[in-house]
């Protein structure tokens, strides 16, 4: 079989001669690319033979999938799967594995940091220092004590409501699917955005989540509320966050992920609004979470071609 990495997941050299020696020995073929294909046609070059084709975030069309007679299997290094037309490849029998868990850590740990961020005006004092200038007119606040809101319940979520009890926070949480966890208090999307100091989002994409915080549920936060969104960027409406802080509705937002894969345009609607962080999509880029998914895909691919395949969507 061929193995195509149409585009780099963050393999180590070492690691991506030992997995080709062991393909090899099995009779597979394994080829590596350590750039991003420049556009669906180029992804399409790259995979044409391919029967197991890797991919991370890159999106993959349907058409482009269509054309790949020869796919059986696609290895998400990722955990979303919405950058791929997975009703297609269902029906088709292609088998879909993602790279479960892999940055559950670096993801919670960077959600609690931009709460700690736009709480204590990290980004601003850092630029006002660096001119000379002082605290004055600057007062921050603690996480302690906070209504700490959690949109979406999976294994991220759940890790960054232990985190915030950790910091002393309440934890309110609105999911699909309850857990009895400790301390973690569930309760209606309404009330939790009506409730909570803090609103961080870890649902995936779909039909039912895009443009889940727009005009309406913004206006139904606190004055002080800060939105954080480390899940997918069209779960929120830029535009109407960006109105919502410009005019007060809410006290400040953190955003690592938008409509598409950074670069973002010049134009977007947040780059002109206060009290944001905006960060290039780096949620999952620790060293540690680049080592586990590296880790996971492979034995994911090792586990299909034995016949048993973990981590299938």
């Amino acid at each position: 079989m061929n193995i195509v990495f149409a585009e780099p997941i963050g393999l180590t050299e070492n690691l991506k001669n030992q997995f080709n020696d062991e393909m090899m020995s099995l009779g597979h073929a394994v080829k590596y690319y350590n750039d991003f294909p420049s556009d669906q046609d180029e992804l399409f070059r790259r995979s044409t033979d391919s029967d197991i084709l890797v991919v991370s975030n890159f999106p993959i069309n349907k058409e482009v999938v269509e054309k790949l007679v020869n796919l059986k299997m696609v290895a998400i290094a990722f955990t979303g799967v919405d950058h791929i037309p997975l009703d297609y490849c269902k029906s088709r029998g292609i088998v879909i594995c993602n790279a479960a868990g892999y940055s559950t850590q670096a993801v919670a740990e960077l959600t609690i940091t931009s709460a700690i961020n736009l709480l204590r005006n990290i980004v601003p004092l850092d630029k006002i220092t660096r001119v000379g200038g002082t605290r004055n007119g600057f007062l921050g606040a603690e996480l302690k004590g906070k209504t700490f809101g959690i949109v979406g319940f999976g294994a991220i979520g759940e890790r960054v409501a232990k985190l915030a009890q950790a910091f002393g926070c309440r934890v309110i949480a609105w999911s699909r699917n309850k857990k009895d966890i400790e301390g973690v208090e569930f309760i209606t999307l309404e009330n939790l955005l009506k409730s909570a100091d803090i609103v961080s989002l870890h649902i995936p994409l779909s039909v039912d989540t895009s443009g889940l915080i727009n005009e309406r549920s913004l206006s139904l936060m606190k004055p002080n509320a800060i939105v954080i969104n480390t899940a997918r960027g069209p779960i929120v409406d830029s535009t109407a966050l960006s109105g919502a802080l410009k005019n007060g509705i809410i006290a400040g937002a953190a955003i690592d992920v938008y409509e598409h894969e950074p670069p973002i345009e010049d134009n977007h609607p947040l780059f002109d609004a206060p009290n944001t962080i905006l960060l290039p999509h780096i949620g999952f880029a620790t060293r540690e979470a680049i080592e586990d998914r590296s880790g996971i895909v492979l034995q994911n691919i090792r586990n299909w071609i034995t016949g048993k395949p973990t981590n299938t969507i």
